[in-house]
């Protein structure tokens, strides 16, 4: 096996590649080549405990902490993550670029791809023997066993603390290689050279089942050196053999896997794949003009942060599921690829090619048209994009070609599964009683989620999909009798529990808070509304009813109404109020705040012609002006994230934020106005934070309360509770 995969003998070939594809359906991430070489030549136990009884010495192990500069730590490298208590030892199984220039919502300037490491700018590469990148490393945390693994309650903390693994589990550090032509090794040479050097005595142990030295008879490094690259080969060659695996790039995973990812219906699945590879061929195909020829257009999309704007992803999208979700993103692109285009021409004219197999997961580039180009093998990074910007002496300066106009996009609500949760208020022997804010696909299709207890009882007394009577009560305003009392039906399904048929009055809007009462046994649905004390201004709406602040910021955003939900054909100044409401960080009392820098690539789905960003700019300035938008300052993280308030030790960014308008008098949903029937005396109380006894402690429900409370309002640090401190949540008090 030290001489290479075409060396070894038939049965030897088919024992190595049992083990090989145990090793990829046990492990939760795909698995690269030098991952599969750790597992044969350190042994992987398949029956829960993988490194955990082999002979390695941890204390060998690199250390890395978060956010500093690191050496050359490939796919396969095993370390030791600093912690403030207990170490972390891990397996790194996932790489990729990190350049802080690459848009949260996967847009890349065209120098970053395929830019060498160190490179500064379009065309310029950098100086220097010892070029540096930002890099992202997936551990996996469990990869020595349990005994050696902390517990889920450790990690967590770990991730909300950000201090030496960030939000996802991940490691971001700055790699400084030994020279530029180290960091154009490919990742079975530099692993190769890991092993030589940093991780040596763990290479040559003579605890391993057999060591290299021994198979190669010596210790000269190039015998070594040799011999270790025929065993990577061996390993390659084996894995690539496999009918039941599906390689990307050195990445190994299980063919079911894939089936079973295209056949989910969930967040990252196979409706999220397809998503995916509409945008990318879409991409670069222009908006039409009503006079004229559209100028040429090609957009570089990114993977890893393309797929965190699909709603639902950020939890699938953690520790190791992150390398699992982008190599399964290219796998479905590549197939698309080679399915329905030729040599990447599809049939609208553009050329769809991978043109960066690092940086952030990948980078696909979109050019339209695409048919003036040469043609070639579109799944062979190709570096395009540097390409294109890197300025050769010799070569006479060019106009550049003009740039062509996109057209905005419509990017879902990444925190829709969040926005305006159902909360049931009382459940008796006679009736059940929730309360749920409005949503706009509530009033584009006319239907009304049901509670789950309602849904459960409800087939018992009235069969499986009843009619019933839905009565709206609009506090302070006659209704139609068409409208006032409907007949509905309940469907009940795995498609989700509620009414439909339902029409909607002219009156109701996204984020109005409706209190629905069932008697027990009985077809009729009694909803209401309450009244506040003195209506408010909220954007450019007069609102009168108690509602859901943060849906009301996110769903009622120009463009958004009962009869669609699109930014096409708006306005620069409509276009930033609609960016920052639906795109910007929201806190509990409807503000979006969001980074300036973001707002061209938020609103047009990637950078937009130069003359639209322009535009954006000057509707950012007059909104400012008029303090429709306010300023504010916050910081970026090592991973390119943005926090408010600034956080120490990192760079201040501008923020633009909107800021509805507050309520004079906060009643609790149920209240009416004075001299009016209904609940008096009752007082809503926020959530806040209450002093302990001297030896007392909070419990672990008012701890996860404090950290969602946190969550919801964008705080940014100290997601822990203080010591000494509890966390009262949000009641009302009274009668």
């Amino acid at each position: 096996m030290t001489r290479g995969y075409d060396a070894v003998p038939v049965q030897e070939r088919n024992r190595l590649l049992r083990y090989l594809e145990a090793v990829v359906a046990a492990r939760p991430a795909p698995v690269h080549t030098t991952v599969a070489f750790n597992a044969v030549y350190f042994g992987y136990d398949l029956d829960g405990d993988g490194y955990g009884g082999s002979p390695l010495r941890l204390d060998d192990f690199p250390v890395i902490t978060l956010g500093e500069c690191a050496p050359v730590l490939p796919v396969g490298a095993m370390v030791c993550v600093a912690t403030g208590s207990d170490p972390l030892y891990a397996e790194i199984v996932y790489r990729e670029g990190a350049h802080p220039a690459v848009g949260g919502f996967g847009d890349v300037p065209a120098w970053v791809s395929g830019a060498p490491a160190g490179a500064k700018g379009s065309g310029s590469p950098g100086s220097g023997g010892a070029p540096r990148r930002r890099e992202l490393l997936v551990p996996d945390l469990h990869a020595f066993g349990p005994a050696l693994s902390l517990s889920p309650a450790q990690l967590q903390r770990l991730r909300t603390r950000r201090r030496w693994i960030n939000g996802d589990g991940h490691v971001v550090v700055d790699v400084c290689y030994p020279s530029p032509q180290a960091a154009r090794c490919d990742d079975l040479s530099a692993y190769a050279e890991h092993l030589l050097t940093t991780a040596r005595e763990q290479l040559l142990s003579p605890f391993v089942p057999v060591s290299l030295a021994e198979l190669v008879g010596g210790k000269r490094d190039g015998d070594l050196r040799a011999g270790l690259l025929g065993l990577l080969d061996t390993v390659r060659g084996a894995l690539d053999s496999s009918d039941v695996l599906r390689t990307w790039g050195y990445y190994s995973m299980t063919r079911a896997s894939l089936a079973d990812c295209w056949q989910d219906t969930g967040p990252l699945g196979g409706d999220d794949l397809r998503s995916l590879a509409a945008a990318v061929e879409h991409a670069a195909t222009p908006s039409r003009r009503r006079h004229g020829l559209t100028s040429p257009a090609t957009v570089y999309t990114a993977v890893g942060p393309r797929l965190r704007g699909f709603p639902g992803a950020t939890e699938l999208l953690r520790g190791v599921g992150y390398a699992a979700a982008v190599c399964r993103a290219n796998v479905a692109l590549a197939d698309v690829v080679q399915r329905d285009s030729d040599q990447g021409l599809f049939g609208n004219g553009s050329r769809i090619t991978f043109d960066d197999a690092f940086e952030s997961g990948g980078v696909w580039r979109s050019h339209h048209p695409g048919d003036r180009e040469p043609s070639g093998d579109p799944l062979v990074p190709a570096g395009r994009g540097w390409a294109s910007t890197a300025r050769v002496p010799s070569e006479p300066t060019r106009e550049r070609e003009p740039e062509a106009e996109v057209g905005p996009v419509d990017l879902p609500l990444t925190d829709d599964a969040s926005l305006g949760p159902s909360e049931l208020l009382r459940a008796d022997a006679t009736e059940i009683v929730w309360r749920s804010p409005l949503r706009l696909a509530h009033l584009i299709e006319g239907w009304f989620p049901l509670h789950p207890d309602v849904a459960r009882k409800l087939p018992q007394s009235c069969g499986p999909r009843p009619t019933l009577r839905f009565e709206l009560d609009h506090s302070g305003t006659a209704f139609d009798a068409n409208e006032a009392v409907q007949n509905v039906v309940a469907k009940l399904g795995d498609d989700g529990d509620r009414l439909t048929g339902v029409t909607w009055p002219y009156a109701f809007f996204p984020g109005l808070m409706l209190e629905l009462r069932w008697p027990r046994g009985g077809r009729v649905i009694r909803a209401a509304t309450t009244r506040i004390e003195g209506p408010v201004q909220v954007g450019s709406r007069v609102v009168g009813h108690c509602y859901d602040p943060r849906v009301l910021t996110r769903e009622d955003a120009p463009g958004s109404d009962r009869h669609g939900d699109t930014a096409v054909g708006l306005g620069p100044r409509q276009l930033v109020m609609r960016t920052v409401r639906r795109c910007g960080l929201l806190t509990l009392d409807g503000h979006a705040l969001l980074d300036r820098s973001a707002l061209p690539s938020a609103a047009y789905g990637r950078r937009p012609a130069r003359s639209q960003a322009a535009a954006l700019e000057s509707a950012v300035a007059e909104l400012l002006a008029e303090r429709l938008l306010e300023p504010a300052l916050g910081s970026r993280d090592l991973w390119g994230q943005p926090h408010f308030p600034t956080r120490g030790g990192e760079p201040t960014i501008p923020l633009i934020g909107y800021r509805p308008a507050r309520p004079r008098v906060k009643q609790p949903w149920g209240s009416t106005e004075p001299g009016g029937e209904g609940t008096r005396g009752v007082q809503l109380v926020p959530g806040h934070l209450r002093r302990l006894r001297p030896g007392c402690s909070p419990s672990d429900a008012q701890r996860a309360a404090f950290r969602e409370h946190c969550r919801r309002l964008g705080k940014a640090d100290g997601w822990e509770l203080p010591y000494g401190h509890t966390f009262v949540t949000e009641h009302t008090r009274g009668h």
